[in-house]
């Protein structure tokens, strides 16, 4: 049987080491995730994904991303936050990737990753506490970025010491 005929994960038709394509013929993951973001097989229930490139409101961000959060599902809310920081301003990039840093920083922790877990937690804290005393803003979109960075610091402490999975419905922070 030659590599044409052969499917991967169950998927009939699909041929061995096609890529997945969306209707623009880029090169797109199509395999259903789950709440973390973690690849399941061809053919699994999986969560819905977010979908890419919306341009939301600030506010529209913050209140999607807060439901994410409080779902358990933070790798969801970064791609909110990653749609926001690609189509936002450019004085508030840093804001939004710093927000999406600590959304990937949960995701981590709560998929067993103590180390990029942690680590990303502290970047991501560290980038919005940078980009509020630069521009002197405290409470961006009514944000509590002070509180976020102490959520994320604290986090990132408790995986490091236990390295134990997190859930992440019940350590998702409150962005406001």
């Amino acid at each position: 049987m030659d590599s044409e005929h052969r499917t991967e994960g169950g998927s009939a038709g699909r041929a061995l080491g096609a890529r997945d394509r969306d209707e623009e013929g880029r090169a797109r993951n199509a395999r259903p995730r789950d709440g973390l973001g973690r690849p399941l097989p061809y053919g699994a229930a999986g969560v819905e994904r977010q979908p890419e490139g919306v341009v939301r409101t600030p506010e529209e961000s913050v209140a999607e991303a807060q439901a994410l959060l409080d779902a358990g599902k933070p790798f969801h809310a970064h791609e909110v936050f990653e749609d926001a920081w690609k189509s936002g301003p450019e004085a508030e990039r840093a804001l939004w990737r710093g927000l999406a840093q600590l959304a990937v920083g949960l995701t981590h922790a709560a998929r067993g990753n103590a180390t990029g877990g942690a680590r990303l937690l502290r970047r991501g804290a560290g980038a919005v506490q940078e980009w509020a005393a630069d521009g002197g803003h405290t409470r961006p979109y009514g944000m509590d970025l002070d509180g976020l960075a102490r959520w994320a610091r604290g986090l990132a402490q408790d995986v490091e010491r236990t390295g134990a999975a997190v859930d992440a419905r019940e350590s998702a922070p409150p962005l406001r």
